[in-house]
């Protein structure tokens, strides 16, 4: 029987939740065809959130978080994949209610895999993880839109989260100009490194909540937190601009009019990066290996161990995190 070391996250007799590094047995992972030897993974919003013990990410603990994860093939059962290949999983039921990535082994539905592509190393996968697919797929959905990067400033919100400062880093890549809003005003020179060309306070996107109008300002813009800022971010694009939205930071409601669609012909864009099917994931892992790969990938993480994972989830949750954060399991 083989032992491994993985992050429990369970719920105490006061009601509180407690993440501890615990020895685990792979005989009690969960059914699957596709054994992995987890190298890394990283901690993104929905892991603090399971962390902290959100019933709407994770209902049942004791538990083990981490929606990403990139490693080597130990046992298979499906032709698909053999012992020994590089493989990645973003999504799907990952670290939600089945064991996740903050763990040495994850066994999972071959459904769920993809070999590693060939651009990038298992490592480097990790340091996009689900953030960096959704930012690509967020870019993706503004392109195939009408966006281009001669259309004007394009505003990316939560602009140093996970999602957010990739999003600034791919963006500035491609040639667009970059406008990074912020609440974290000592955070301006790490967005001008990734290429923002200007930083927006983030109060400041709260102004006009009242108004079913803003003056336009952006081409287009990728919104990271949700809430009023997402739609006064909409009252604010060009003439036919568009914003994809990708997150809830801020709040899952807002008070929307009719007005900027009908008047301006914007557009809102959903964009999920969990449920989508693998093919599309598949696309999109090649364009970041590909044409769409970062050369400055390292300087958006923070690595750390599995034994630091507990501290790193209380700063995420506090809001005291910057850009990636890379998790060490090998």
């Amino acid at each position: 029987m083989t032992s491994f070391q993985a992050l429990v996250v369970s719920e105490q007799t006061d009601g509180r939740f407690v993440s501890q590094v615990q020895t685990r047995e792979v005989a009690d992972l969960p059914a699957g065809e596709v054994l992995i030897r987890v190298q890394y993974s990283s901690l993104n919003y929905k892991d603090a959130l399971s962390a902290s013990g959100n019933r709407g990410v994770t209902k049942l603990y004791p538990h083990t978080p981490g929606i990403d994860a990139a490693g080597i093939v130990e046992q298979s059962s499906v032709s698909e994949f053999a012992a020994g290949d590089e493989v990645i999983v973003t999504g799907y039921d990952l670290g939600m209610n089945t064991s996740g990535g903050f763990a040495q082994y994850i066994r999972v539905p071959a459904a769920w895999l993809l070999k590693r592509p060939q651009g990038l190393s298992l490592r480097e996968a990790m340091l996009l993880g689900t953030a960096g697919l959704t930012a690509a797929l967020c870019v993706a959905k503004l392109e195939q839109a009408g966006l281009t990067p001669d259309a004007g400033p394009v505003l990316v919100t939560g602009a140093t989260g996970g999602v957010g400062s990739i999003a600034v880093a791919l963006l500035a890549s491609l040639g667009y100009q970059v406008a990074a809003a912020t609440g974290k005003a000592e955070q301006a020179e790490f967005l001008k490194r990734l290429g923002a060309t200007q930083i927006v306070n983030r109060s400041s996107l709260l102004d006009g909540t009242d108004k079913a109008m803003l003056k336009p300002q952006w081409a287009g813009a990728v919104d990271t937190v949700g809430g009023d800022i997402l739609f006064n971010v909409v009252k604010a694009l060009h003439y036919g601009g568009s914003l994809a939205c990708c997150g809830l930071t801020a709040g899952v409601a807002f008070n929307a009019s009719v007005l900027p669609f009908i008047l301006r012909g914007v557009n809102l864009l959903g964009v999920d990066s969990v449920e989508l099917p693998l093919v599309v994931k598949a696309s999109m892992w090649d364009k970041l290996s590909l044409q769409w790969k970062l050369s400055n990938l390292e300087t958006l993480a923070h690595e750390v161990r599995l034994e630091q994972l507990p501290a790193a989830i209380e700063q995420m949750l506090a809001a005291k995190t910057s850009g990636r954060i890379l998790v060490n399991l090998t």
